[in-house]
């Protein structure tokens, strides 16, 4: 069996599946793939760990590195001893990469040369109950802290119809969830014919796929969520009332140097929009500690901007140079501070969290059980059933109490 180990977002979650796929359909045994990610340095310093680590259990295993870090840097990872291929994130993908025992030792396309995206069918996740289907790739926005549109290029969509197509063969081999995900979904439709926006394939996709239970969304930029899906989450159950938002930062200026297209304000009154149209809705976010120029009163205000806006799930980075990116020129906070702020922003996302969890006790959900009768809720809250299920029942319950951080919950 090939093994795939993955770093970073969700989209290479669904692309080690596509990886795993093809290099089992060519008969590939004696390979581990390490699919990196570039968003952070310790990201890039756990990768190179496990290739490490790998080389020592598996000493004569071919090792190829894939994703964002190795399209950004390919000879950076080639130049490991325990390295035996890289290949970029477009190469990564195609069959034909993986249907070979040899190779050049680099194998990397220039990605701003990529002009669409394929839809890959993954049928199976490891037996997750929930799948990812990727609706688009790439990002054309240029934010100063980042260095993924290197390592993934443009945005590129997938049409709505193939979207669709892998939706409906997911479910039909037996998905209870599907989670649509990509660099920056809510830039979904702007290189297609007539622009369509993120809210009309969420439309689409639930009218011509009405077995499908429970539709999740990845990261979305609130400078580009439409009307059509404002609608959608007012008028959709099965659009679940868990959304994850790249908020980044809460101090309007830290947000301009940033060059995020939000102010602070603009934030609120989506959450406070979204939960006037669906009263159950609950939000996450990515937020930045220790940006560079990032002064106390500045960290303060994205620290106020948890309460502010609602938040309940906080994805915290430590600010983390990239080189290349503007924001790696500029004033940069003291490391010891940026991970003593990441950890102060952590704690209150770690107290809304446990206060999110009492308030649910109580209350009903239905969780969608994962293993072992554990699962999640619609507010994608960590559930436990008190008695046996089975993995993918969707089950109505009543919420008992709390647990170690999960929800304790009783069939209704």
């Amino acid at each position: 069996m090939t093994d795939v180990l993955t770093f970073g977002c969700r989209l290479n979650t669904y692309e080690s599946g596509v990886i795993r796929g093809h290099a089992e359909a060519a008969g590939r045994d004696d390979l581990i793939v390490v699919n990196t990610c570039a968003v952070t340095a310790e990201a890039e310093r756990q990768a190179r760990q496990q290739i490490r680590k790998a080389r020592r259990e598996r000493p004569d295993a071919t090792i190829v590195v894939t994703g964002c870090a190795a399209q950004i840097d390919p000879q950076a990872w080639a130049d490991l001893p325990e390295v035996d291929r890289v290949v970029g994130n477009t190469e990564k993908l195609e069959p034909g990469t993986w249907a070979k025992a040899d190779g050049p030792a680099i194998h990397v396309t220039d990605i701003m040369t990529v002009r669409e995206t394929a839809a890959h069918l993954v049928p199976s996740f490891n037996d997750r109950v929930r799948a990812f289907v990727e609706i688009q790739n790439g990002c054309d926005h240029r934010c100063t802290f980042c260095i993924i549109p290197f390592g993934r290029g443009n945005n590129r969509s997938v049409p709505a119809g193939r979207v669709v197509d892998e939706v409906r063969t997911l479910v039909e081999c037996g998905y209870r969830e599907v989670v649509l995900t990509g660099v920056d979904i809510t830039g979904w439709g702007t290189d297609l014919p007539g622009t369509p926006s993120l809210g009309h394939l969420v439309r689409t996709l639930l009218d011509r796929v009405p077995d499908l239970p429970r539709l999740r969304l990845t990261s979305l930029d609130i400078a580009e969520v439409d009307e059509t899906l404002y609608r959608v989450i007012a008028e959709e159950p099965r659009l679940m009332p868990h959304l994850h938002l790249s908020l980044q930062a809460g101090d309007a200026m830290v947000l301009k140097r940033m060059k995020r297209r939000h102010q602070p304000e603009q934030a609120v009154a989506f959450c406070d929009l979204v939960r006037r149209l669906r009263p159950d809705a609950v939000f996450g976010a990515d937020l930045i500690a220790g940006f560079p120029t990032e002064t106390e009163a500045m960290f303060q205000a994205t620290l106020d901007h948890v309460t502010d806006c609602g938040l309940t799930y906080l994805h915290v980075f430590p600010y983390s140079p990239r080189p290349g990116t503007p924001a790696a020129k500029m004033p940069q906070v003291a490391k010891a501070e940026r991970k003593a702020r990441a950890a102060r922003l952590r704690d209150a996302g770690q107290a809304a969290q446990d206060a999110f969890l009492k308030s649910r006790v109580g209350q009903r959900a239905t969780v969608l059980v994962e293993q072992a009768s554990s699962g999640r809720t619609e507010q994608f809250a960590p559930a436990r059933l008190t008695h046996g299920a089975a993995e993918g029942d969707l089950v109505e319950a009543r919420l008992t109490g709390i647990d170690n951080g999960t929800l304790l919950a009783e069939a209704a």
